[in-house]
């Protein structure tokens, strides 16, 4: 089943899909330098420790701010109206008695080193997204590493991987062999899809991304 879709501008041409059902599914976007540097900037200038409140088990994470709102008037805002257009608007799914415009509520930036990693989780939120800034390793080389090959469950070594429940009740895992290739990318996908992130190895240079929430605004 193709569950993606991907992006390369905040117009029609940016986005890639990958639907995991009738009405849900992954946008794919290939975020621009100016994007990139802007985020890099953000990442300088990090705000305070965010580990305990997050579910992965990694050293070091920290809160950032979109001065301005630009990062969501830019980019985030128009991906959420193109997820509604290739699949649903997820926020008129909440209960509320009136219209509410969504905000980013809450991001972050992880610094991983080699065998942390991030269990199974959902976020909090109408929509999530990761973007990936540094990736030092490759997939494939990862995935080679005698660990890799003692088993019957091949290629999870540094993956990032979905997981989702399928009509006949069965739990499907889509997997995302994200590696220094995927520098750049941001994924972009409902707050409640599980995910989990498997750690790398025999690597000394850290794994950089970003993640956040994108909420409802009620007050």
């Amino acid at each position: 089943m193709n569950l993606f879709k991907s992006i390369e501008s905040i117009d029609n041409s940016r986005f890639k899909k990958d639907a995991l059902g009738m009405d849900i599914g992954i946008l794919d976007i290939d975020l621009t330098q100016k994007e990139i540097d802007y985020l890099w900037r953000c990442i300088e200038k990090k705000g305070e420790r965010a580990n305990k409140k997050l579910a992965g088990h990694i050293g070091n994470s920290y809160d950032l701010m979109d001065r301005g709102d630009w990062f969501w008037t830019n980019t985030l805002h128009p991906t959420c109206l193109k997820y509604a257009e290739e699949y649903y608007n997820i926020a008129s799914y909440v209960p509320t008695s009136s219209f509410h415009n969504l905000y980013l509520s809450q991001w972050w930036v992880n610094y991983m080193k080699q065998t942390e990693f991030n269990p199974i989780h959902g976020h909090t939120g109408a929509y999530s997204f990761v973007i990936w800034m540094k990736v030092p390793y490759k997939w494939k080389d990862q995935n080679k590493i005698p660990l890799a090959k003692n088993t019957n469950n091949e290629g999870k070594i540094g993956t990032f991987e979905f997981l989702y429940t399928d009509a006949l009740g069965k739990v499907r895992c889509f997997p995302i062999e994200a590696d220094s290739s995927y520098e750049g990318k941001m994924l972009f996908f409902p707050s409640r899809m599980l995910h989990t992130v498997y750690p790398f190895y025999n690597c000394d240079e850290e794994r950089i991304s970003i993640a956040g929430n994108i909420l409802l605004k009620t007050k």
